[in-house]
């Protein structure tokens, strides 16, 4: 079906301002909460290692194993969104982390810490999804910029402040306070959050073809398992080769994606790929591929560069790219707000190149370059990417029309796990490889290392030069009239008061 007869108008619920509000609050809240959590671990792998007696490759599996689920849950979400009540699916992905977290901070062995850790990406899995539909739902057309450049603060900032925060906690005591210290405010959001949610819109009953789950998990997640072992250099040790794994998944995904397109002639699928008929859609789909494989890879090899090359320590490191972490955050509302005035190409296309020239300045640091100087590259880095990700968020799915919404919102986010593990993969394959052979050529230890991660920032800067050419195709869609909407329901069943809604 073409874009123009897919096209429908935006149907914005009902509700007063100040539930809005409300209701964005405790979402976005609730995901820095959640977010926070998936890079907390960073640097409690060398006294996990000591106290389990679990290999470096074992311990790293506390990190891959999140991904994985990830990658494997959000394609149900588009399906799963369309079928329970906001309250529902918010109190489920509380409920999984809380679990989760509970679990880890009691885990008395290593494999019980891996299960916990499973759970709570289940819930996290379910939030994402959750606060874009919500967003996309709830907030006008010519306001979404601005309310999606306050979530950007939101998921830019939680993970930068991960090993930070871990950091410090990690000073104070145990590696179970990473876990105590989350579970109060995560039950706190989630008491909150049940209390004051509203469901927005009404749930559409619909079978699930039992086919596809199986599909959508075994493929997404043995290509990122199999991208992550290529990454890992994990060839050697792996009973099954990164390589076959990699190949397994994709021919899985193929089938899943033929699954869908046949399922659309008949049925409800799984996962709606119809969203990808919209140019608007793919066009920034493919932009936030590229850019996130470039960021993904660089975020991998300055935490390497910064401790093997330049001697600082892991919480050196973490307090160092803080601040890049938290340019991109606080720049999202400003960027998001221009975004409504400018329209999108006008700050995407500056951001991917500043993104593509920091990046290539990466390439040429070494053992000599002054941190503050890598400090200025990665805020500099940071607040391209800021430029970019925010209209591309809200451009692509702004075209999409409402019953989209959560399949736009889990395709994003189940290729933001691919693109994760692709670039993570080529980045740290090309460096191991550059460096590997500059040791062979006579240089010392830290001189292969530092080769190799000037050849892995020189990939990274490709991928930053095809963002920019994509950037360039992107356009900001129109903004439609808006229509009179279904209304949301309070938790009793009763209807909200009408009047018009306002973002928060």
């Amino acid at each position: 079906m073409t874009e123009g007869a897919m096209l429908a108008p935006h149907a914005t619920p009902t509700l007063p301002p100040d539930r809005v509000t409300a209701v964005l609050r405790i979402l976005v809240l609730s995901t820095f909460v959640v977010l926070l959590n998936e890079t907390i671990m960073v640097n409690a792998i060398p006294r996990l290692m000591r106290e389990f007696e679990v290999t470096a490759a074992a311990a790293g599996w506390l990190s891959t194993a999140f991904m994985l689920t990830m990658a494997v849950v959000i394609p149900v979400t588009g399906w799963f969104l369309q079928r329970v009540t906001t309250r529902t699916a918010f109190g489920l992905a509380m409920a999984l982390f809380l679990a989760g977290t509970a679990l880890a901070a009691a885990a008395p062995t290593f494999p019980v810490l891996l299960i916990a850790r499973v759970i709570q990406a289940s819930g996290t899995a379910v939030m994402m999804p959750l606060l874009m539909t919500t967003l996309m739902t709830l907030v006008p057309p010519h306001d979404r910029g601005r309310v999606m450049g306050n979530i950007t603060l939101v998921i830019s900032v939680a993970p930068a402040l991960g090993p930070a925060a871990s950091g410090v906690l990690l000073q104070l005591g145990t590696w179970r306070l990473l876990f105590l210290a989350v579970l109060p405010i995560a039950g706190a959001m989630a008491f909150v959050g049940r209390r004051q949610l509203v469901n927005i819109g009404e749930p559409q009953a619909g079978p699930i073809d039992w086919l596809s789950v199986p599909l959508a998990a075994a493929g997404f997640g043995a290509l990122v398992y199999g991208l992550s072992g290529l990454g890992a250099g994990d060839e050697a040790t792996a009973v099954v080769p990164p390589e076959a794994t990699t190949l397994v998944g994709a021919v899985l995904v193929g089938l899943f994606t033929w699954r869908q397109l046949a399922l659309q002639r008949s049925s409800a699928p799984l996962l709606d790929l119809r969203a990808l008929t919209f140019r608007h859609f793919s066009v920034a789909l493919g932009l936030m591929c590229l850019s996130f494989m470039a960021l993904m890879g660089a975020f991998i090899l300055l935490p390497i560069y910064l401790q093997e090359v330049c001697g600082l320590t892991s919480l050196q490191t973490g307090l160092l790219l803080i601040p890049g972490g938290l340019t991109m955050g606080l720049l999202g509302p400003q960027v998001g707000k221009l975004y409504d005035r400018l329209g999108a190409p006008r700050l995407v296309v500056p951001g991917a190149a500043l993104t593509a020239l920091c990046l290539t300045l990466f390439a040429f640091t070494g053992q000599q370059t002054s941190p503050w100087l890598v400090l200025a590259l990665h805020v500099a880095l940071s607040a391209g990417m800021a430029f970019v990700f925010t209209p591309v968020f809200t451009s692509g799915l702004s075209v999409l029309p409402p019953h989209l919404y959560p399949h736009g919102s889990a395709i994003l986010g189940s290729l933001q796990q691919v693109a994760a593990a692709a670039g993570t993969a080529l980045v740290i394959s090309v460096m191991s490889g550059r460096a590997a052979t500059a040791a062979a050529e006579g240089a010392d230890p830290t001189d292969a290392l530092a080769t190799g991660i000037r050849w892995g920032f020189g990939i990274g800067a490709m991928l930053g030069g095809l963002a920019v050419l994509v950037a360039l195709l992107v356009r900001t869609p129109p903004v439609p009239q808006q229509p009179a909407a279904p209304e949301a329901q309070d938790e009793d069943g009763t209807t909200a008061t009408k009047t018009a809604a306002e973002p928060a």
